[in-house]
């Protein structure tokens, strides 16, 4: 799977991964922080997680945050990956993808 194809995935079928075609289209080409600061949260998660890099991920993990904080939230607040993990549904890149159906 590409970068792209795993950021827009919307659920997998077997090996199959579904793509959302329009959104690739559209922001499959901005970074991390780009999709970010778009509101494209899950989209950003995913390219953070794609990319390995543990700088992007707390980056976005920060800016996060401070988006969805609330001043009465307290303790609520999603701040570690594996809280945004369970809040996605994104864990990893499944390696058994054979094929990529865009739609």
């Amino acid at each position: 799977m590409t970068r792209e194809e795993f950021t827009f995935t919307i659920g997998f079928q077997g090996d199959t991964a579904i793509v959302d075609k329009r959104a690739k289209r559209l922001y499959g080409r901005l970074s991390t922080m780009e999709l970010a600061e778009k509101g494209l949260y899950r989209a950003a998660f995913c390219s953070a997680v794609f990319s390995g890099d543990r700088q992007e991920m707390d980056e976005f993990i920060r800016h996060f945050a401070e988006k969805t904080a609330s001043a009465d939230s307290g303790s609520g607040r999603l701040e570690s990956e594996d809280q945004l993990k369970r809040l996605f549904g994104v864990y990893t890149v499944p390696d058994e993808i054979k094929r990529v159906v865009s739609l």
